[in-house]
């Protein structure tokens, strides 16, 4: 059952949600969002469950309670556009599934679905489990300060590279991948907020450092696709599909849109999964008895041996560390969408056309749902608790058509390296380490450099 089904929509509500407080000449709230923008999503419930804002010369409306947000994602009447989108467009392009809508979404969704399947997991656990124990291993042979920014998003690239484009070209493209990430989603997000246009044009050195990053990756991924050609191998795995796979016609998908679709396996999916792996290393360094819990669950399923991924299931609270660290430090802070129609969210009207807004960030931290919003408190999450979230309070894979394919992969990924890594090492903080929120199209630490201390 959808919202659409229960909550019957007047198209022609007249009313306008209110507009926020706060806007500067020219810039609008735009300065706000680029400021402080965690602390600016997080207030805005306080005046209204929708509500106006301005980004440079337009108007977005911010949705800020968990239902509205629902009901966004869920209905017919708004698409993938908007301001977050139009500024990932350089990237991600117009023909990959994390930016195609209606037909092309949904055969594009059909083509990577496989992949993905509860019963296709399985197959790349050992490969998960293989990365967790490199980077252990790799830890224990650094004896030093790790840089976690430049091993989080190395494992996560590799992970991703390896289960699904199978290939050891993978090994020498991990780094360049990583480094021109950094770089692009960090542009990314300010081309979102303060929408200068031609101001991104001119030859300064931040532009022209954008410039090369996305260029390069583009390369990149061209070199892939061309090496697993050459190779006139076809491993059973998404990059094979996408180069077999047909449009509706029954004819080969054209080469714009298998270079959309490898970007978007490798570039979402990376950095929100390494985003993911800081904000976890970053809780276990602060919580250290989350670390000593973990161990001791560990113990109590494995015993002496590696984790494998058939233990995944029985790491019960290992998984409750991930979900409260998904709560908390979502890499997926922000969202937005476009009405494809005039219509009505909270008894507003929002004209067809608009873009909306909305902050998985802020409606994670609600005290409206949750008990101590702010505590890191994985048993929240267990059965006879995780009943009292309000729905859709709790969606860091999305819902409906839009939902992430790789939920499933990414929860088992992330609760194994968990594991893994928990088991084997406690963590402090380095004197160069700045643990604070570092704002980018994904949400994570901003210079995350700790010190592994052998269990």
């Amino acid at each position: 059952m959808t919202v659409e089904s229960v909550r019957p929509k007047d198209a022609n509500a007249t009313e306008e949600p209110p507009v926020a407080g706060g806007a500067v000449p020219f810039l609008g709230h735009g300065w706000r969002l680029a400021r402080d923008p965690l602390a600016f999503l997080s207030q805005l419930r306080d005046h209204g469950d929708v509500v106006r804002l301005k980004l440079g010369p337009k108007t977005v409306y911010a949705v800020t309670t968990p239902a509205l947000t629902g009901e966004v994602a869920l209905s017919p009447d708004y698409i993938i556009a908007g301001p977050l989108w139009e500024s990932l467009e350089s990237l991600l392009g117009k023909e990959g599934v994390a930016t195609a809508n209606g037909k092309l979404h949904r055969r594009q969704r059909r083509t990577i679905q496989p992949a993905f399947r509860l019963d296709a997991i399985p197959a790349y656990g050992p490969i998960m489990a293989e990365e967790a124990y490199e980077l252990v291993d790799r830890w224990r042979a650094a004896d030093g300060v790790l840089d976690i920014t430049y091993e989080s998003f190395r494992a996560a690239v590799r992970v991703a590279a390896r289960c699904l484009m199978r290939g050891g070209y993978m090994d020498a493209h991990a780094d360049r991948i990583c480094a021109d990430l950094t770089t692009l989603f960090a542009g990314m997000y300010q081309r979102m907020v303060v929408p200068l246009g031609p101001l991104y044009k001119v030859p300064l050195p931040a532009n022209r450092e954008f410039n090369r990053a996305l260029a390069d990756l583009h390369v990149l991924v061209d070199e892939i696709v061309a090496d697993r050609r050459a190779s006139g191998q076809k491993p059973n795995d998404l990059l094979t599909a996408l180069l077999e796979a047909k449009d509706d016609n029954g004819d080969p998908i054209g080469e714009q849109e298998i270079h959309d679709q490898v970007i978007a396996i490798l570039t979402p999916g990376a950095e929100t999964v390494g985003s993911t792996i800081m904000s976890l290393l970053l809780v276990l360094t602060e919580h250290p008895e989350l670390g000593d819990k973990i161990r001791d669950e560990v113990k109590s399923v494995v015993g002496d041996r590696h984790v494998a991924f058939d233990d995944v299931r029985k790491l019960t609270y290992t998984a409750n560390v991930v979900t409260e660290t998904l709560r908390l430090y979502p890499a997926v802070w922000i969202l937005t969408r476009r009405a494809v129609a005039d219509t009505e969210l909270g008894g507003y009207r929002i004209p067809k056309g608009a873009d909306l807004i909305y902050s998985p960030y802020a409606v994670q931290r609600d005290r409206r749902s949750y008990e101590r919003n702010e505590d890191f408190d994985p048993d929240r999450w267990l059965p006879g608790r995780s009943k009292d979230v309000p729905k859709y309070a709790m969606s860091p894979f999305s819902v409906g058509n839009r939902k992430c394919p790789s939920d499933h992969f990414s929860m088992a990924e992330l609760t194994l390296i968990t594991a893994v890594v928990a088991h084997a090492y406690g963590f402090e903080h380095a004197s160069e380490s700045d643990p604070r929120p570092r704002i980018g199209i994904t949400l994570r630490p901003r210079r995350l450099m700790l010190r592994a201390r052998p269990r």
